[in-house]
């Protein structure tokens, strides 16, 4: 059964420096206890860094790594006479952007290496070259729905 209320969509400004709304929401992701500041100087320290050893622009290796790691198809949960199977579902636009960003900072949470900044800019790129641990995570979703594709009539 559908929700009764779905709360409006926020419009996000876009970020100073590159004026794109995916970096304004991507420094809002990595964001913690509401220090903005100190995000956004990570991001673009990053990105600094991906120019400094890429020769690219930042933003393009950005928006590369952000479209790799974005899923297509994810399982989702559905009950079907006492039973709950795992329905392979198209992923919408915008929740595909919410994982991505989720993946890519978790795995750079999880990267060994000095600064923030750094694994950061280390992850961006390594997604761009479609690898490391937010791709692997990506192939898994896309793993799981293929292997539950039986299912895939019960979609709602």
């Amino acid at each position: 059964m559908p929700r009764r209320y779905t709360p409006k969509k926020r419009k996000i400004s876009p970020d100073v420096r590159f004026g794109s709304v995916d970096v304004h929401s991507f420094i809002n992701r990595i964001m913690k206890g509401g220090k903005k500041s100190v995000a956004t100087r990570v991001l673009y320290d990053a990105m600094d860094l991906i120019e400094e050893r890429t020769k690219k622009n930042p933003l393009e290796v950005f928006e590369s790594a952000m479209k790799n790691v974005s899923p297509q198809m994810e399982v989702r949960p559905r009950r079907v006479g006492g039973a709950t199977y795992q329905v392979p579902m198209e992923v919408q636009p915008h929740r595909q952007f919410a994982l991505a960003t989720r993946w890519i900072i978790e795995a750079t949470r999880a990267r060994s290496g000095n600064s923030f900044a750094e694994k950061l800019a280390g992850e961006l790129m390594d997604a761009a070259k479609n690898e490391g641990p937010a791709i692997r995570k990506r192939e898994e979703a896309h793993r799981m729905a293929e292997a539950n594709r039986a299912f895939s009539h019960y979609r709602v």
